[in-house]
This record gives structure tokens, sequence and C-alpha cells, in this order.
């Protein structure tokens, strides 16, 4: 089974890039291409990929927005978002607009079908260096909002997790994958895997990334780790 795949950049050398990087890939179908969010999330209502890799800023509706409609009509397209890294200052509004992962724009081929795979399968990539990023954009607004944000934050659900759980809650938010996590723990991933799943359900959250913007608007993590 084809992972089917609408790319979304504004510069088309952009997307023959990445459609030269990912044509040789036998799990990967490119479906579409679309130079505007709203030309993405047409493609998204028409084709309905698994996957749309979206540039953050594009003319007419940004990625951003687009990610937001998408989730919001109930598509079942997965997004991760495109980003030059270093420059984006809309990480952490699109992933709460509803994106399941990141990709730079100068990864290798290996870590960008990767990617693809990862977030098609279910789950959620979010990199250690963007979860830093995350948590040092929201210590920056202020202690005003950030002690706004925790007040927002399901404090209820949270005080009702386990202390391992907890634990595991604070090393997502670090941006440690399963196997990390296992690791520092010394618990095997299995078990790692069952902490995760427990805390997507009592979190009521969709993903890990949710899971890494519930640990730190919660204070739970910090721009220091």
């Amino acid at each position: 089974m084809t992972i089917r795949t609408v790319l979304a950049d504004d510069q088309p050398l952009v997307r023959a890039g990445l459609r030269m990087l990912i044509n040789d890939a036998p799990d990967i179908d490119i479906v579409g291409e679309a130079g505007t969010g709203a030309e993405a999330l047409q493609l998204a209502r028409e084709q309905q990929p698994d996957i749309v890799v979206m540039d953050i800023r594009m003319p007419v509706m940004d990625g951003i927005e687009a990610t937001r409609r998408i989730k919001a009509e109930g598509l079942p397209t997965r997004v991760i978002m495109l980003t030059t890294f270093d420059d984006d200052e809309n990480v952490y509004a699109a992933l709460r607009g509803g994106a399941s992962g990141f990709l730079v724009k100068d990864m290798v081929l290996d870590d960008i079908l990767a990617a693809i795979r990862v977030v098609a399968a279910g789950d959620a990539l979010i990199a250690p260096g963007v979860t830093r990023r995350l948590i040092q954009d929201f210590a920056e607004q202020g202690p005003a909002a950030a002690q706004q944000a925790a007040a927002a934050a399901p404090r209820r659900v949270i005080d009702g997790i386990t202390e391992r759980e907890r634990e595991v809650l604070i090393l997502i938010g670090r941006g440690m994958s399963n196997s990390e996590i296992a690791a520092h723990l010394y618990i095997s991933v299995a078990t790692t895997k069952s902490h995760v799943a427990r805390l997507l359900a009592k979190l009521e959250v969709r993903d890990r990334v949710q899971l890494v913007i519930a640990a730190y608007e919660a204070g739970m993590v910090s721009p220091n780790g």
C-alpha cells in the first residue's frame, strides 16, 4: 500500500527537488502539488491524501491556516510542515493547528522519507531540536503568558497520571524517542509504548506532538530541560 502524498510549496524548485527525492521510493506516491495553502486545502479535499508536506509560508493562505482547515473539516490527511527552521517563528502555531511533524528543507533523503512513513503510520515526528525551540519560544513569552497557558492546560487530567507516566511525559517533552526513554528509565520499549498510549488516552490528545505541548504548557519541562 502506497502513501499518497501532496507537496505544497510556493517555490517550484523546492517542489521539484522533493519530487525527485521521493519519486524513487516505491511506497510513496505523489498525487498532487500545490503552490498556495488554498490549493493544498483543495487537493486535500479532492484527493484525501495520506500526507501533505506543507510549507509554512505560502501566498493566498499560509500552511498553518491550511492545516487548521484540513483538521477542522475532519479530513483524514495528516500534515508535515516544511520549514527552514532557523528563521520560522510559527512552529508552535503549526503544531497547535494540527501538524503531525516537521521537515527541514535541508534534511537528507533518508530522513525525509522516514518522516513521511512515520507520520503516515499514525505517529508524530518531532525532533529534539524542534522541541527545544518550542519550549524556548514559550518561555520567552514571559511569566504572565506562561501562567495563562498553564492555567489553560488540562491540569485535572495531568494530575491523574501515575508517577511513571509523569516521568515519561517529561521525557517526551524533552524530545526523546521511545527507545531513548526506555534506556533512560531502564524499561523496555514495549513498556514505554504502553505508557505513551495511556498518556494519549488520559490527556485526550491525538499524538506525540500534543503530548509535548501539554508537557510544557503544564510547566513540566523548561528551556533548560
